[in-house]
C-alpha cells in the first residue's frame, strides 16, 4: 500500500517563493517546475542536501545531476568555460540546453558521479528562474520522480510519485516542452558531442558552433559505471507496463490485438473506437507529441494494461528526442 502524500502544492506567490528559497538555502528539497519536466531541487554546492535527492528518488550514485543557474555569470562559479560553451549559452539560454564542462572544485563529486565534469543549464520557466534568483545559489534538479520511471510534467505527477518523500511542490502548471533538455558534451570544444537529444536539435547546435557535432549514443550502446550526464542509461523513462515500439501503427492491428493491450498513436486515428486507443497529438505534430508523451504514458500505465504499443516518431530533430525516450522506456 502506497504511503499517503504529505507534500503540499504551492502557488508561486512572492511570500511562498521567499520561503522556499530559505528552505533551499537551509538544505531542504523543493520540487520545481521547468519548461522541460518537473525537477527535484537542492543546493548544488551542498553534498548533504544533494544526497537527499538521491535518497528521495532512489537514484544510483553513478547517475549525475544537472546544475541549474539563473545568470550566465554563475557558470564560471561551477565550470571551466570555453568559447564554444559561451556561443551556445548566448544562443539558447535561458532554455532547454545542458552543457557538460570541466567542473570547478566547489561542485561536490556526488553531483558529478565522481567525474571531473559537470552538467549545467539555465532554465527558462519564470517561476523557477525567480526561485533561483531568490535562493542565490546554483540548484541541482533532476526529474522529480522515482528513479527510472516516466518523468513528471505536472505538479500532480510529482505528488503521485514523491508525495511521501518531500514536503513542498512549487506548482507552475504543465510543462510546455515535456521532454528533458538537450545535453551536449563540450569538454573538448573542438569535438562537441550530443549526449541526449532534445528540442534543441543537433542541426541547430552545428549551425551555432560552425563545426560537426557527433551524434548521440543509442540506448542500446549505453555504458555501465559513472555516467557523463543523466538520461544515458539503457533503461529509463519507463512505465511499469511493458512497452513495444512500432514504426507505424494501424487501427486494424489494434483491433486484432489481445484484450487488455493499449495502443498509443502519434495522431488521432480517423475512426476512434475502444478504450484501449490513445493518441499523443490530434494532428501528430511533434511539439504536441513531445509535450504530451510522458503524461499519456503515465495515464495509460495507470490503467493496468498488459502491454503498451507505441508508434515511433518519423523524421529527424525532435523526432530523435521522442524516439530516444521511447527506446529507453521500452528497454528490458
Amino acid at each position: 500500500m502506497t504511503a499517503k502524500s504529505t507534500a503540499r502544492l504551492l502557488r508561486g506567490t512572492p511570500s511562498t517563493l521567499a520561503r522556499l528559497a530559505r528552505r533551499l538555502r537551509a538544505g531542504d528539497l523543493v520540487a520545481v517546475p521547468t519548461e522541460t519536466v518537473y525537477g527535484l531541487a537542492a543546493n548544488a554546492l551542498d553534498a548533504r542536501a544533494c544526497r537527499k535527492i538521491f535518497t528521495a528518488k532512489g537514484r544510483p550514485a553513478n547517475d549525475p545531476l544537472i546544475v541549474h543557474i539563473h545568470a550566465l555569470a554563475q557558470l564560471s562559479q561551477v565550470a571551466e568555460i570555453n568559447a564554444a560553451a559561451l556561443k551556445l549559452a548566448k544562443k539558447f539560454w535561458p532554455g532547454p540546453l545542458t552543457l557538460v564542462l570541466p567542473k570547478k572544485p566547489i561542485v561536490p563529486s556526488l553531483v558529478s558521479a565522481g567525474l571531473p565534469s559537470v552538467a549545467v543549464r539555465m532554465p527558462s520557466h519564470p517561476l523557477f528562474r525567480r526561485l533561483l534568483k531568490l535562493t542565490g545559489l546554483p540548484l541541482a534538479a533532476p526529474s522529480a520522480n522515482r528513479f527510472g520511471y516516466v518523468s513528471p510534467t505536472t505538479a500532480e505527477h510529482v505528488r503521485a510519485g514523491l508525495g511521501n518523500k518531500i514536503k513542498s511542490i512549487l506548482d507552475g502548471g504543465p510543462c510546455t516542452i515535456g521532454l528533458e533538455s538537450t545535453i551536449v558534451d563540450l569538454r573538448d570544444p573542438r569535438h562537441p558531442r550530443l549526449l541526449r537529444p532534445g528540442v534543441i536539435t543537433r542541426a541547430q547546435l552545428e549551425r551555432t558552433l560552425g563545426v560537426r557535432v557527433l551524434a548521440a549514443p543509442s540506448a542500446a550502446k549505453a555504458k555501465t559505471g559513472a555516467q557523463l550526464a543523466p538520461g544515458l542509461l539503457a533503461r529509463h523513462y519507463s512505465p511499469r507496463t511493458p512497452v513495444t515500439l512500432h514504426a507505424k501503427l494501424s487501427r486494424a492491428a489494434a483491433q486484432r490485438s489481445p484484450a487488455g493491450e493499449a495502443w498509443v498513436f502519434l495522431a488521432q486515428p480517423r475512426v476512434v473506437a475502444g478504450k484501449n486507443i490513445f493518441w499523443l497529438d490530434a494532428n501528430g505534430d511533434l511539439p504536441g507529441v513531445a509535450r504530451r508523451l510522458f503524461a499519456t504514458m503515465r495515464r495509460v500505465d495507470a490503467l493496468r494494461f498488459t502491454r503498451i504499443h507505441v508508434e515511433l516518431a518519423r523524421g529527424k530533430g525532435l523526432a530523435d528526442a521522442i524516439n530516444d525516450r521511447l527506446r529507453r522506456a521500452s528497454a528490458v
